[in-house]
């Protein structure tokens, strides 16, 4: 492995081990070495906040995956053990603390980051197990400037019909955070991150991804959890989709839709 400067790479040729580098060692590279060193190094960026209860699992999730990622978790000030259960893992990733939202701990994560491709991974949510080898195949497409993963957000009828709906919206370009949004690092800079804003911030890099260039929605699914959205109820989540998203397209402040959002769920 080769970039190991800011975050802990897992060891590709085995599950939830972590590769170490020993500077100026030079080792005989295997096929399988020479494989791994011409494939994508893939940064796992998560954010979190009061994440003690979703972060073991998620780590634990990402440990067991097949590829080559670097994790690095951005914790925005959390109030419980949040920092502690991430730096006692066995997954190792690397741990920065930045507040002022989300978009902030994402910036500051991105800049710690040495991979090729940029994944943002929220603490509820889950990626496929084959999300390394969908990365990789369209990080070789050079027209592909970035994407997102098909979602399912669970087995019942609520959960069903939150996923109907955002199919429909990725259709027509539309998705959000929780759908693991991935993004080439040359592409993230040129676009210059994320606007630190206080709500909206996944929707708005989205919107100027998609204008960079031709994107991909990788299958699976991931999966995320429907936890924020199930005692609104599946009309008025909807709804608030629809009406803070053209809201936010007509120019209306971000603080003024902040204190929406937070009156519908």
């Amino acid at each position: 492995m080769t970039r190991t400067r800011a975050g802990r790479a897992l060891n590709p040729s085995s599950r939830g081990v972590l590769a170490s580098a020993s500077p100026g060692l030079a080792l005989a590279s295997t096929p399988a070495e020479h494989t791994w060193s011409t494939s994508p190094l893939v940064s796992i960026l998560v954010p979190t906040f009061d994440e003690q209860c979703e972060l073991p699992a998620l780590l634990d999730h990402l440990a067991a995956l097949h590829g080559r990622w670097e994790l690095i978790v951005a914790d925005g000030g959390s109030r419980d053990a949040t920092r502690e259960i991430a730096r006692a893992h066995p997954a190792r990733p690397r741990v920065i603390e930045q507040r002022g939202g989300r978009a902030a701990q994402l910036n500051a994560a991105t800049h710690a980051a040495t991979g090729d491709i940029l994944l943002f991974l929220h603490a509820d949510s889950r990626l496929p197990c084959d999300a390394y080898a969908s990365l990789a195949e369209s990080w070789r497409a050079p027209h592909i400037a970035g994407g997102n993963f098909a979602l399912r957000f669970g087995d019942g009828r609520f959960e069903r019909a939150l996923g109907a709906v955002y199919r429909l919206h990725r259709r027509h370009g539309f998705y959000y955070g929780d759908s693991s949004i991935w993004v080439r690092r040359d592409v993230f800079d040129a676009l210059g991150g994320y606007r630190e804003i206080p709500i909206m911030d996944d929707y708005d890099f989205v919107r100027r991804l998609e204008r960079s260039g031709a994107t991909r929605c990788l299958p699976g699914p991931a999966t995320t959890s429907a936890r924020r959205w199930r005692s609104a109820g599946i009309a008025r989540t909807v709804l608030a989709w629809f009406v803070i998203r053209w809201l936010f397209v007509a120019g209306v402040a971000p603080s003024r839709l902040a204190h929406l959002y937070r009156a519908v769920r």
